[in-house]
């Protein structure tokens, strides 16, 4: 059973790290991957390497996405980026809120995502297929769980046309949050986002600061295993392989991989599901 798989990645700050992004890359495109995304630094500060890094992947024969943040810029920054994206013949974009630099005030002239959105309909048209994050656990400063299904729905209406989701390692939340769009009448197609376990002390820390939410069972594994990596690169595998088959067997339209710029454990996940 097919299943549209996409990939993201973030730009690298030096020429070893872009040659190894490289060499994943090659072995990712495998899996034939409908688009690969790559990542926007707060406030715009990869915004160099996150253009080269996609035109890179689109010459590489490769559909390519960059994320496109929205804090700390103003309205001619984000124009002017726009057209060097549709000049580099990019169709498709992840349009974010963002998080600011630190130390950084409330600058700028987007608040929201939908802002952002809307603002790249109106001055692009129909030209970018134009993906949002969605949040399965609710995002971390929501005020409450409905009103991050409004912001969701608030991004729809703008003029977005899917949304990819934080990642998580309990499906229940994902299914939820899907029928509860619904509820609210958003029907886009919203494809999971998979993180693959492969270090403890990353994983924890980026699940703290994003507001992922680690079962307490997956937490209490992992610590167990202290320094032991090759137990936590297989237990990572054994759980994020049963995630992904839960998600399959449900019909979801499709899945998107954090690779954090490695090849190793996503392909090995698809190699277990058979795709």
């Amino acid at each position: 059973m097919s299943l549209p798989l996409s990939l993201e990645f973030f730009p690298t700050k030096t020429p070893e790290g872009a040659e190894k992004l490289r060499a994943a890359r090659q072995q990712l495109y495998a899996l034939k991957p409908e688009f690969c995304s790559v990542t926007f630094g707060a406030g715009g500060s990869t915004q160099d390497g996150t253009l080269q890094a996609v035109t890179e992947i689109m010459a590489e024969g490769c559909a390519a996405a960059p994320h496109l943040s929205c804090i700390g810029q103003s309205h001619d920054s984000i124009r002017e980026r726009l057209s060097a994206y549709a000049r580099a013949g990019i169709r498709r974009i992840v349009a974010l809120r963002g998080d600011l630099p630190s130390g950084y005030g409330m600058g700028g002239e987007f608040r929201y995502a939908s802002d952002l959105v809307a603002f790249v309909r109106a001055e692009t048209g129909d030209h970018f297929h134009i993906e949002v994050a969605a949040y399965p656990e609710t995002h971390p400063q929501a005020k409450s769980p409905m009103a991050d299904l409004e912001a969701f729905a608030a991004k729809v209406k703008a003029g977005a046309n899917s949304g990819i989701t934080q990642y998580f390692f309990n499906s229940d939340a994902y299914f939820r949050y899907v029928n509860d769009l619904l509820k609210v009448g958003v029907e886009v197609p919203v494809v999971p986002g998979i993180m693959p376990i492969t270090s403890s002390t990353q994983l924890l820390r980026f699940s703290d600061a994003c507001g992922a939410e680690i079962p307490r069972w997956i937490r209490m594994r992992l610590q167990a295993f202290g320094d032991d990596t090759a137990s936590i690169k297989a237990f990572g595998l054994d759980v994020v392989t049963d995630l992904c088959d839960q998600l399959r067997h449900a019909g979801v339209p499709g899945i998107h991989f954090y690779t954090m710029n490695q090849a190793g454990a996503t392909l090995e996940i698809c190699k277990r599901l058979g795709l």
